[in-house]
Parts: structure tokens; C-alpha cells; sequence
């Protein structure tokens, strides 16, 4: 008695001493998984353009154009240059301004050009900052935004009074969104589209805080800013991005024409023949 109202008066039994080393045990094996989600929320912030962006870059003495009525140039931007090619017709009667995905360069991209030829289009297409012969780096959306809006603006007095029309092809089509609004153009094809990254990210990353995503790319707040006629064209068998984006965007633009490719995955729409016939016929609207 006399020993435990010696330790009483002296603050507390020595019981509690293994307790006390045991709750703060505890407390770090709690703390430890909150730690680990800060450290990957940090790393997926600073290395978030290896998880959205595979470009595929070429040297530079690569020729890209092998044909006579496809051209290759050089577009400046601020701390970059973007190769372009670009399909130029005697007497078009307008262009595509064709917007590729996250992967690959132009080489891979700049294909099945027939479909232009036989419609009297044009067809310019450029890579992103380190895809293909483009020198530099992404680094924002803002910049992805600005280096699109640059190689407009290089063609653009090209077919002034001519037929525009603005096309994406998956992360493309957010790019292509945006520019629209911007353009106004004649048509706007949006392939395999999303309504949002983020939206696609917490599909692939729930655990991710939309806060941490620094490309958005938010079509489903750009396009209804698009005055004129908007096709969507998407496979119902899509892997990457699901049928349900487009449904989405088709709900926030419901006069907008949503094409539903059966069978159709995500990268071989281009071989199908209800994707051919429908480019044709869009194209050939445009009258």
C-alpha cells in the first residue's frame, strides 16, 4: 500500500508505461497509410504527365511527308518547335484540323489520308512537345492549349471563307473542345471523347483527390460553348475511355449527333467501315 501511494503521489504506475509505448505504436501504424497516400498523391502531382502523355520521339532528319501532296514544317512556340504535316490539296474545299491521342507521333497518326483526298479536305495535323520531331516538353494544360491555338492561328489564313472543321481523337478531343469553342468551326468530330480526366481518373485512381489532377480537361464544360453541329463517335466495346463518356457529353449537348460504332474498341475504329462511311458522309455535308 505504502509502495503504491508512493507511485500515486509520484504521477503514475509503471503499468502505464508499457500502455503509453503501446498506444504510440499505434498511432504510427495508423499514421503510416495516411503517409504513404500523401507521398503517392505527391509523386502522381509531380510525375502526373508519365501517366497521361507516351510520346514516341523521332531524330530529326526523319522525313515524314513521302508523298507530293504532304507537307512537313516547323511551328514556334515559346521554348519549343511542333512538327506538323500537313495534306494540301490543289483546291480544297476546306480543312481538318486533326488532334491526336496520348500516344505515339505522327508517323502512326498521319494515316488513312484517302478519306480527305476524296472529300476536298485538307489535313493538318501536329504533335504535342516531345511527341515525334517536336523538341520541348508538356508542362500544363494551359500550355497544351496554347501550342493547339498557335498552330491554328499558323493556318488559319489558309482557308479563311473555306469549310472548317476541328477534330480530336481521345486525349485529343478535349484539345479539340476547347479550340472549337474558341474557332466556331463548321463541324466538330469528337472521337472516342471523355467528359472529363478527371472524370476518367477517379474511374482508374479513385483514391486520387480531384485537386491533385493538373489536366482536367473539362469537354463537358467547354462544349456546350460550340454553336455548331457536333458529332461524337464512339465504340461500344472501348476499353479506355467507355461509351458512357459520350452518353454524358450528348446529355449536356443533346443537339449533338452521338454515332455508336458496334464492336468498335478504342484504337481500331479507324479500320472499321461504319467509321469510314460516316467521316465520308460528314465530310461531304459540309457543302
Amino acid at each position: 500500500l505504502a509502495a503504491a501511494a508512493g507511485h500515486l503521489a509520484g504521477g503514475e504506475l509503471p503499468l502505464n508505461a508499457p500502455r503509453r509505448r503501446g498506444m504510440r505504436i499505434a498511432a504510427a501504424l495508423l499514421l503510416l497509410p495516411l503517409l504513404a497516400w500523401l507521398a503517392a498523391v505527391a509523386l502522381l502531382w509531380w510525375k502526373q504527365e508519365s501517366l497521361l502523355f507516351f510520346p514516341q520521339a523521332l531524330p530529326a532528319d526523319t522525313r515524314l511527308a513521302t508523298e507530293p501532296d504532304v507537307h512537313e514544317r516547323l511551328v514556334d512556340v515559346p521554348g519549343a518547335k511542333l512538327s506538323v504535316l500537313e495534306l494540301r490539296l490543289p483546291e480544297p474545299r476546306g480543312v481538318v484540323f486533326f488532334l491526336h491521342g496520348n500516344a505515339g507521333n505522327l508517323q502512326s497518326w498521319f494515316t488513312d489520308i484517302e478519306i480527305y483526298r476524296r472529300t476536298g479536305f485538307d489535313l493538318v495535323m501536329p504533335d504535342y512537345r516531345g511527341y515525334g520531331k517536336s523538341t520541348g516538353r508538356i508542362e500544363s494544360e494551359a500550355q497544351l492549349h496554347a501550342d493547339v491555338m498557335a498552330v491554328w492561328r499558323s493556318v488559319a489564313p489558309r482557308y479563311a471563307g473555306k469549310r472548317i472543321v476541328i477534330y480530336g481523337r481521345s486525349l485529343g478531343t478535349g484539345l479539340a473542345a476547347e479550340l472549337a469553342a474558341s474557332v466556331q468551326p463548321d463541324l466538330t468530330v469528337l472521337v472516342s471523347p471523355y467528359a472529363s480526366m478527371a472524370g476518367l481518373a477517379r474511374r482508374y485512381y479513385p483514391w486520387v483527390p480531384a485537386l491533385a489532377l493538373r489536366y482536367p480537361l473539362r469537354t463537358d464544360r467547354v462544349i456546350e460553348r460550340i454553336h455548331g453541329p457536333v458529332l461524337l463517335v464512339h465504340g461500344d466495346g472501348d476499353e479506355v475511355i467507355p461509351f458512357a463518356e459520350s452518353a454524358k457529353l450528348q446529355a449536356v449537348l443533346p443537339q449533338a449527333r452521338l454515332l455508336r460504332i458496334e464492336g468498335g474498341g478504342h484504337n481500331d475504329l479507324q479500320q472499321l467501315s461504319a467509321y469510314r462511311q460516316a467521316m465520308a458522309e460528314a465530310l461531304e455535308s459540309l457543302r
